[in-house]
């Protein structure tokens, strides 16, 4: 699956049948640069002015965490409790939609997008998540896109820029949203099938759980070859959410051991790891040496991503720092993290600065 999911990254199609004037698209290198929620280091995540600038900045496939409205729409957030991400405050006609829920066994407060259809969404406007270390010179101007939108953006930036920019979609909390009827593989899917992009161009589907991408592995047929299959793997001691009642399940430790690693090439493609799994820090909080754990997917037949490389000292190991000031932004030693993750031998990352990414691949 691997080397075929590659031969269609670079011999994707001279364009679709709508953009017939499109130059030929390529691929841009084998190490994908992958948009964490946009160029989210530089715009409020998870906007369609956070996905073009991504695209400008040299991404080869961006990512947006998908969540649905009441009327089943999948939009783009990190969460389905927006409070901290949108001005849903500021609505003094949704004060009543404040609540509390139980989601993947944490109580959260707030407001949830399953609580919204979507014209109400498409009222509120995004904020930063992180404004005490990004600032807030963007807050309120940029809206909330649907998956729909964001495929049309895509589509449209890969014809006018002649190369491949795929899409990482991100299913968040698949079990608590089908306890309300809302089954955002069934959404997904549809999505992808109604855009010609998205029928070819390389897909990646993640998720921290397990079930849904079984389910979607048997859905899956030689026609999606387009589409691969990426199990997030987090904190070792943690199980998934749709397996955190049953004691015998595997943890995420156990996932990422030779045995669990075949486990998971029955049904995916690939998985995305913490950083720190790969290469962990060592007693000087430097970067230490790597683990087996990008030898072992790839003996399995897995590809490796890595997550999450952001361009902030706060965000990286204490020996790359440059100054003293955690916020201060540190391009360098962004730099020098990706290129040692990269030489450790994994086939993308994550970055919330697409072009500090660029540069890192590019600099090999």
């Amino acid at each position: 699956m691997p080397r075929a999911f590659l031969a269609a990254w670079v011999l994707l199609l001279p364009m679709l049948a709508e953009t017939p004037a499109a130059a030929p698209i390529r691929a841009t290198g084998p190490v994908l640069v992958i948009a964490h929620r946009g160029a989210s280091a530089l715009l409020p995540e998870h906007t369609l002015e956070a996905y073009a600038k991504a695209i400008v900045d040299g991404a080869d496939v961006v990512e947006p965490d998908l969540v649905a409205t009441r009327d089943g729409v999948l939009v783009a957030r990190h969460e389905n409790e927006i409070g901290g991400t949108t001005n849903v405050a500021d609505h003094a006609e949704f004060a009543d939609r404040r609540t509390r829920k139980r989601i993947d066994g944490r109580e959260v407060e707030g407001w949830f997008t399953e609580d919204f259809t979507l014209a109400e969404l498409k009222s509120l406007r995004a904020r930063e998540r992180l404004p005490e270390l990004r600032g807030t010179a963007r807050d309120d101007a940029l809206g909330i896109p649907t998956l729909t939108e964001i495929i049309a953006l895509v589509a449209s930036e890969s014809a006018a820029r002649g190369r491949a920019i795929g899409l990482a979609p991100e299913i968040k909390h698949s079990s608590y949203f089908r306890r309300f009827g809302l089954r955002l593989e069934d959404a997904l899917l549809a999505d992808l099938a109604a855009h010609a992009h998205t029928r070819r161009a390389p897909v990646l589907i993640q998720s921290f759980e397990v079930g849904n991408l079984r389910r979607l592995r048997e859905r899956l047929s030689k026609a999606n070859a387009n589409l691969q299959l990426v199990q997030l793997i987090g904190n070792a001691g943690e199980r998934p959410a749709d397996a955190s009642r049953d004691d015998s399940a595997p943890s995420y430790g156990d996932m990422t051991t030779v045995e669990g690693l075949r486990r998971i090439a029955g049904y995916a493609d690939a998985i995305g790891v913490q950083s720190r799994r790969l290469v962990p820090l060592d007693a000087e909080d430097a970067l230490g040496t790597p683990t087996d754990l990008v030898r072992d997917a790839h003996a399995a037949g897995l590809r490796v991503f890595a997550y999450t490389f952001r361009p902030e000292n706060v965000f990286l190991p204490r020996a790359f720092w440059l100054g003293d000031d955690p916020r201060a932004r540190n391009e360098a030693g962004s730099i020098a993290e990706i290129r040692a993750h990269i030489d450790a031998g994994i086939d993308g990352f994550f970055t919330d600065d697409p072009a500090v990414g660029r540069s890192a691949v590019q600099r090999r």
